[in-house]
């Protein structure tokens, strides 16, 4: 297929080009649903003629469904996208990428969408299509799965829908709520999770963030006691990856530890741990959920995180060591790659 490829490119390179615009339409009508042609062609930076003119072919190939609301795409358009991802990552060379990602960090697969979620809200749409895409074919029936909060796993969420594996799953909050957007929770994501594809689902009601003492007094309790050994149990884990010294902001982190967070280098924080460039743990906040033991011994660990400005970042979580599927962005790639 690449020689094919190569080949193509240089006797019909305009064939490549139409190949990646009218792939382009397709994909971003496939993750808005339904979307007006105005709108569509401002998202693709394309003239409304040019984009009239591709969407009339498209229409006449059986590819597209118009309602009043706008475009959708029909059932034979989605089974081409299906059949076109493998050639579209070698023609975009997302391929190489993840080849070369799953190198430099042991991984046991990589998946790279196209795009950067710094810029463009299709990205982070993709990213989250393609993070619940490996969720499910990394399930098992009944699993336990951990979910960590953030507006990557609610991407996720949003993607997710009922099959034979999810549906007896039961999802569960990887730790407690920080007192952000309550969409962006771990408990509403698990929720939201579990009621897209009929599974269960349990909820850990404390504060993410806790003194010693109070962490020692709600472990002594033994209805979150059992939920927490649950919760440790998970068979898999699905986390992001968020910048070290934003994520303390948002954690309303004392001063004095934030500037303790600056000078032993921190870059990276997932799962309520903070990670330096050379993946080692900096500091960690006592926390009533998953501990960074658990971690190293769960047997399915899925980061999804993507945007150039966390390349950085992803780059220490995944010299830790600990993760097997990443899932992320060109930019973030490129950027990780430089590094």
């Amino acid at each position: 297929m690449r020689h094919i490829l190569d080949i193509q490119k240089q006797l019909l390179p305009d064939l490549t080009d139409v190949l990646k615009k009218r792939y382009s339409i397709l994909h971003h009508i496939h993750l808005s649903g339904t979307i007006g042609r105005r709108t569509l062609a401002t998202n693709l930076d394309l003239t409304e003629r040019v984009l009239r003119a591709e969407v009339d072919f498209l229409r006449e190939q059986g590819l597209l469904d118009s309602e009043s609301a706008g475009m959708s795409l029909s059932e034979s358009g989605r089974k081409l996208l299906e059949d076109l991802e493998p050639l579209i990552k070698d023609l975009f060379g997302l391929s190489d990428l993840e080849e070369q990602l799953k190198e430099r960090f042991g991984l046991n697969k990589v998946v790279v969408v196209p795009g950067d979620w710094d810029q463009s809200v299709f990205t982070k749409k993709e990213l989250g299509r393609a993070g619940a895409a490996v969720l499910r074919k990394q399930a098992t029936k009944d699993d336990v799965i951990a979910v960590t909060g953030g507006s990557t796993l609610a991407e996720i969420a949003g993607f997710l829908t009922g099959s034979t594996t999810l549906k007896g799953s039961l999802f569960v909050p990887a730790r407690g709520g920080l007192g952000e957007s309550v969409e962006l929770q771990a408990n509403t994501i698990a929720s939201t999770m579990a009621k897209k594809t009929g599974g269960q689902y349990r909820l850990l009601h404390v504060p993410d963030h806790l003194g010693e003492e109070a962490y020692v007094s709600l472990m002594q309790d033994a209805n979150i006691k059992e939920l927490v050994d649950v919760i440790r149990s998970a068979r898999i884990v699905v986390h992001g990856i968020g910048d070290a010294m934003v994520m303390a902001r948002r954690r309303k982190v004392a001063p004095e530890t934030i500037a303790s967070l600056q000078q032993e280098g921190a870059l990276a924080e997932a799962f309520g741990y903070y990670f330096d460039r050379q993946g080692r743990v900096v500091h960690k906040m006592p926390t009533v959920g998953l501990r960074l033991e658990d971690i190293q011994t769960t047997e399915v660990v899925i980061a999804v995180a993507g945007g150039r400005s966390k390349g950085e970042a992803i780059a220490a979580v995944m010299r830790f060591g600990h993760n097997d599927v990443l899932v992320t962005d060109e930019a973030a790639a490129q950027e990780i790659l430089k590094l």
